[in-house]
């Protein structure tokens, strides 16, 4: 009876073990399913999105800030660095960027910046904001011509959106 007795309490240990690792999993696995529960989601990228600027509708940020191409940039390549990137930001990425509201998914991507950072690409335009840009929808620098080229807001359709010049003559538009 005595090899019987430790047979017993090892299976009552057993037993407490795995009540008590079931315990734990399904403890873990209800705190793991909150909503902000660290490492329930894989890290987001930044989102882009468009909105409405004085010139018309532009690619922004998710603060909606407006975003900008560099006509010097060639082959969905940045050539703003130092200086340049002190006062035209570029929108880095740190995971994949999503699509928002008026922009395409097909359209985004990412490119590798000199300093090895992701920059992200919108049509194969590296975006950028502008420091001058300090409030949602501003366009401060629409046709700034800064570190060698123009910068242009971007269009939903991912190019340069380029400022008309305001109307001349009759404006009627009537044609009489």
């Amino acid at each position: 009876m005595h090899n019987h007795d430790h047979s017993v309490a090892r299976t009552s240990l057993r037993t407490q073990w795995l009540v008590a690792t079931a315990a734990a999993l399904a403890l873990l696995s209800v705190f793991s399913a909150l909503p902000g529960a660290a490492n329930s989601a894989p890290a987001a990228g930044p989102i882009v999105s468009t909105a409405s600027t004085g010139l018309g509708q532009a690619v922004v940020t998710a603060s909606g800030h407006t975003l900008y191409l560099f006509a010097k940039d060639k082959n969905g390549k940045s050539a703003c660095t130092g200086m340049c990137a002190t006062s035209w930001p570029p929108l880095i990425a740190s995971a994949k960027p999503g699509a928002g509201a008026g922009t395409k998914a097909s359209l985004l991507g990412t490119t590798k910046r000199a300093d090895g950072r992701l920059q992200v690409t919108y049509n194969h335009h590296p975006l950028y904001t502008f420091v001058k840009d300090t409030k949602k929808g501003q366009t401060s620098g629409e046709g700034v011509n800064a570190f060698g080229a123009p910068w242009y807001a971007v269009s939903p359709a991912g190019a340069s959106i380029v400022k008309s010049a305001p109307p001349t003559g009759n404006s009627g538009g009537n044609g009489y």
